[in-house]
C-alpha cells in the first residue's frame, strides 16, 4: 500500500496482517482528500483526528497532503507498532494513541475527524454522540467523515450530509454538524 498524494506521493507504507485491519483503498483515499479539499480548502492549518487507525494509512495521507497536526487513536498493540513503523520510515513521530478512541477525554477539538471502525460492532452511533457530545469538532466548518459498510443505516440525528459516496462495498458520508 502506499500514500495517494501529497509530500509522500507514492511511499509505501506496512499493513498489518491482522484479518481485522481493512486499509482504505487508493481510490477511496483520494476521494476522501479530494471532497474534503473542496469542503475546507487548503490543509495547513488544519486538525485531524484518526479515531480507528489501523496502518495509520489515513492519518500519514493527511499529513502528506499539508495537515498541521494528526492525532491517531488505535487499541491494538501490535496495529500501533506498525503504525509507529510507518510514521519512523517517513521521518514522522506519530500523535499516537493505544487506546479506545471512544473512552478517551479529549483535550482537543479538530478541524476533521475521520472515523472507520470495525464494520458491523454497532459503532456507528456511538461515534457520532460522542463527536457531538464532547464538541469534538472545531467549528460550524469542520466536518466528520465516516466510513461505514453500504448495508449499514445510521441515523445522523443533529447532523447534515454534505456528500456521500459509494466504492465497492464502502460508503464514505461526510458530515457537518447542524448548528
Amino acid at each position: 500500500m502506499q500514500i495517494t498524494g501529497g509530500q509522500f506521493n507514492g511511499r509505501k507504507i506496512i499493513t498489518p496482517k491482522s484479518l481485522s485491519v481493512r486499509p482504505t483503498l487508493s481510490k477511496t483515499r483520494q476521494s476522501v482528500f479530494n471532497v474534503l479539499n473542496s469542503l475546507i480548502g487548503h490543509f495547513d492549518d488544519k486538525s485531524f483526528l484518526d479515531m480507528f487507525s489501523g496502518s495509520g494509512i489515513m492519518g500519514l495521507e493527511a499529513l502528506s497532503r499539508g495537515f498541521k497536526d494528526v492525532v491517531a487513536f488505535e487499541n491494538d498493540f501490535k496495529t500501533a507498532k506498525i503504525i509507529q513503523e510507518n510514521y519512523k520510515n517517513l521521518g514522522l513521530t506519530p500523535n499516537l494513541f493505544i487506546k479506545n478512541s471512544l473512552n478517551t477525554n479529549y483535550n482537543q477539538s479538530f478541524d476533521v475527524i475521520y472515523a472507520d471502525p470495525p464494520y458491523f460492532k454497532g459503532l456507528y452511533q456511538k461515534i457520532i454522540d460522542k463527536v457531538k457530545d464532547d464538541n469534538l469538532l472545531k467549528d460550524e466548518n469542520s466536518i466528520l467523515v465516516l466510513e461505514t459498510s453500504i448495508n449499514v443505516t445510521v441515523d445522523f440525528n443533529c447532523y447534515k450530509v454534505l456528500s456521500e459516496k459509494k466504492y465497492s462495498d464502502t460508503k464514505i458520508i461526510f458530515l457537518k454538524l447542524n448548528i
